[in-house]
C-alpha cells in the first residue's frame, strides 16, 4: 500500500496553506490551487529543433494534474505563468491532449496569469475555458504573480525561477533538489513542469527553503 504525499502546512498572509510534493500550493480554505511554470510542449520545441529530448512529458505533466485535482477537488487552478512554452509547441497532438484534460474537469475553473513565455507562445485556445490577467493578479491576501516581485498589500505567490537548492552530504556528496522559496512577503514555487530544468538559489538571511523530495516536502533547517 502506497503512503499518501506529505505536505508541509505554513502560515502565510494569515491562510493556512499546504506545500505540495507536487510541487503546487494548495490553499484549502478557499479551494485553490496554484500551480507555476508548466512550460507544456518544451520538450516538442527542442525536438522541433533537432535536439534529442524524451518524449511523453505533456502526458505526464497532465497526468499529474489530473492525480491533484482528484485528491484535492480544488474549485479552482491558478496557472502562475508560463502555460505553453512557445509558439512551436502549439502542436495538434499537444492542444488535443490539453483540451482532453480539460474536458475531463469542465467545471473546474482554469485561471492563467501571463508569464513571459506566454507572451510568445500566446494564449491557451478559447475552448479551454481560461480566465487570462496579466500580473499582479489580487486574490484575496495574495498577488498570483509569474516574476518574483513586491505588492504593497498582498502576500506574492510567484513562479518564474524553477528554484532549487544544493544540500550537501558528507565529503564532497551533494544534491540538488527543487524547493519552495520563502523570503519577505513573498513565495516562489518550483517549476511543475516536467524537463524544465532548476535555478539553484543561494541561502541568505531571512530565507527559507522547503525542500521537494519523493512524496514529501519539509523545511530546511539552519537557513534563514
Amino acid at each position: 500500500m502506497t503512503s499518501p504525499p506529505t505536505a508541509c502546512r505554513i502560515e502565510l498572509a494569515g491562510e493556512t496553506v499546504e506545500l505540495l510534493p507536487e510541487r503546487a500550493v494548495w490553499w484549502p480554505a478557499a479551494g485553490v490551487l496554484f500551480v507555476a511554470d508548466l512550460h507544456l510542449g518544451k520538450a516538442a520545441t527542442y525536438r522541433a529543433l533537432g535536439q534529442p529530448v524524451p518524449g511523453g512529458t505533456t502526458h505526464e505533466n497532465l497526468a499529474r494534474l489530473d492525480r491533484l485535482i482528484v485528491r484535492l477537488a480544488p474549485r479552482e487552478i491558478v496557472f502562475l505563468g508560463d502555460f505553453l512554452h512557445a509558439a512551436q509547441a502549439r502542436t495538434a497532438s499537444l492542444l488535443a491532449a490539453v483540451e482532453a484534460w480539460r474536458g475531463r474537469h469542465a467545471a473546474l475553473a482554469c485561471t492563467l496569469v501571463r508569464g513571459n513565455h506566454d507572451s510568445r507562445a500566446g494564449d491557451p485556445p478559447a475552448a479551454l475555458r481560461f480566465e487570462l490577467f496579466d500580473e499582479p493578479h489580487r486574490i484575496g491576501p495574495f498577488a498570483a504573480c509569474h516574476h518574483p516581485q513586491r505588492h504593497p498589500t498582498q502576500v506574492v505567490l510567484a513562479g518564474h525561477l524553477h528554484p532549487a537548492c544544493r544540500l550537501h552530504g558528507r565529503g564532497r556528496d551533494s544534491l540538488r533538489m527543487p524547493c519552495f522559496v520563502r523570503e519577505d512577503a513573498q513565495l516562489i514555487l518550483p517549476a511543475f513542469g516536467e524537463f524544465t530544468g532548476g535555478w539553484q538559489v543561494e541561502a541568505a538571511p531571512g530565507r527559507r527553503f522547503y525542500v521537494v523530495g519523493g512524496d514529501g516536502v519539509w523545511a530546511l533547517p539552519g537557513i534563514g
